[in-house]
Order: structure tokens, then sequence, then C-alpha cells
């Protein structure tokens, strides 16, 4: 039975896999599995150990934490996964969105931080003009 942790880890790592533009026979591959058990593991159906989680992470050049990021645990403990994003999912869908974001975690992260840095200024200059 799969638990709010295992269905928001497989959520992250789907969301990841996309971003990156790869398949799953592509993420199978690196981490050499079946394309199977990565839908497996984006469903939930199947938890993730440790040290696949590892590769995993290590195959989608992230830290093992970025799957647990918006995790919220409530106060008696219970997990409570936090899908609550400001963007709206359609948003993700788009091409042109995906493109923008592999293309910008191909730049170093120097010039990642201040292309960050600069839309949030732009971002600021708009809400003000408005």
């Amino acid at each position: 039975m799969a638990t709010s942790i295992d269905l928001h880890v497989g959520r992250r790592l789907r969301r990841r896999r996309r971003l990156m533009g790869m398949t799953q026979q592509q993420l199978a591959n690196i981490v050499g599995i079946r394309f199977q058990q990565i839908q497996k593991y984006e469903c939930g159906a199947n938890r993730i150990t440790a040290s696949r989680l590892f590769e995993l992470s290590s195959a989608l050049s992230v830290p093992v934490q970025y799957f647990y990021d918006g995790l919220n645990v409530t106060p008696a403990n219970a997990p409570v996964a936090n899908d609550h994003d400001d963007i709206s999912p359609e948003i993700l869908r788009q091409k042109e969105t995906r493109e923008l974001i592999r293309t910008y975690y191909r730049l170093g992260e120097r010039t990642r931080r201040r292309l960050l840095d600069l839309a949030q200024a732009m971002e600021e200059t708009s809400t003000d003009a408005a």
C-alpha cells in the first residue's frame, strides 16, 4: 500500500525526469533497471530503496533531498504531501516551459543565479508599474 510519502517521491521523480527531457526507458538504462520499475516508482506502487534513490538522484542531477521537497509533516507526525505549487500544472505541461527549464539547468550555477535575480527584478518592476 502506497503511503503519501511514496506518492510524493514518485511525483517528484516523474517531474524531474520530464524536466530533463528523459524517457522512463532512458532513466531505467542509466540506473540499470527496467522501465516498468520506473513506472511503478512514479505511481507509488513500489517504494524506492535508499540506494536506488541515491542512484536516481545522481542520474537526474539533483540531491536526494529534492525528492522530499514540499513534503510537510503535521503536528501528529503524519506525513502529508504538499503539492500546492504556485505554478499551474498546465504551465508545466507546455513545451516552451520545459525547454526554458532544460536550458536554464544547462547554464552554470553563477549564471543561473544571475538570471534568476534578473527575472525577479523584472517581476518586481512589472508589479510596481501595475
